[in-house]
């Protein structure tokens, strides 16, 4: 939040072809925190997260903690 503040407009993310400003990261991350918790997420309830890596990976994670998550890595190619 506070280096959304100080430099909205500077790459936060980079993977690939594909990057995030750290105004686009934050946007994304709140509203996929709030569905989150709107579905239930609080303090200490675990949420797997089963990606490959990926801006869109970043993006989860980051929810997940403000949601006030904790998550739980999933690999995908684990059977």
């Amino acid at each position: 939040e506070q280096q959304v503040e100080k430099t909205p407009d500077a790459v936060a993310v980079v993977y690939e072809d594909q990057q995030l400003t750290y105004r686009e990261l934050n946007a994304k991350a709140n509203q996929l925190a709030h569905h989150l918790v709107s579905v239930g997420v609080k303090p200490e309830v675990l949420v797997g997260i089963c990606t490959e890596r990926s801006s869109e990976m970043v993006v989860g994670l980051l929810a997940i903690l403000k949601a006030g998550g904790a998550y739980v890595p999933l690999d995908p190619i684990y059977p």
